[in-house]
């Protein structure tokens, strides 16, 4: 074998070792970014999961609620408090079980995020504030009790389409 040839073939196949090693790390580093990649978008899609989760619990919480307070509404209109006075206790006691619930779901809004969410989620729970003095006012044999009742339910609504709102929009965030 000539000199010439030896060389040609040493660095033929140092090219091939060399280009093996490239592509070698090149593939290593493919592979690493794909799996980052991959990792994060599986914590996003959880965090969008959780997120979904205690939106959506706080919501079945308010609609809840809501239908408490219709059913408080009736019981009034149908002279239900008149007619058995303990029953208005039993409300008042039923209140703040809605309300401890109502608050555990806030919370877990306030926790999974964004902010933006949370702070909603706080209004919303604010918002049943209304209820609760009027409830303690017709307790208190009030005769406005009622009205300022009735007309807590325009600004609850209100409180939960904000929410709803800002949920949606925390839900599209990447």
């Amino acid at each position: 074998m000539s000199a010439g040839t030896f060389w040609i073939a040493a660095l033929t196949g140092g090219t091939a070792v060399l280009a093996s090693w490239v592509t070698s790390r090149g593939n290593t580093r493919a592979a690493r970014i794909q799996a980052d990649t991959a990792a994060r978008a599986q914590q996003s899609e959880r965090l969008r999961d959780s997120r979904r989760t205690a939106y959506l619990e706080l919501i079945e919480q308010v609609h809840r609620t809501g239908e408490f307070y219709w059913e408080i509404s009736a019981a009034h209109r149908a002279g239900d408090f008149r007619r058995d006075p303990t029953l208005l206790e039993q409300m008042v006691e039923r209140e703040r079980d809605y309300y401890s619930k109502l608050r555990r779901c806030v919370r877990v809004v306030e926790l999974e995020g964004p902010d933006a969410a949370g702070e909603a989620a706080h209004a919303l729970q604010k918002s049943t504030g209304r209820f609760h003095r009027s409830l303690q006012a017709m307790a208190a044999d009030d005769p406005e009790a009622i009205r300022r009742f009735d007309d807590a339910y325009r600004p609850f609504w209100a409180a939960l389409t904000v929410f709803v709102d800002a949920a949606k929009t925390a839900l599209r965030e990447p």
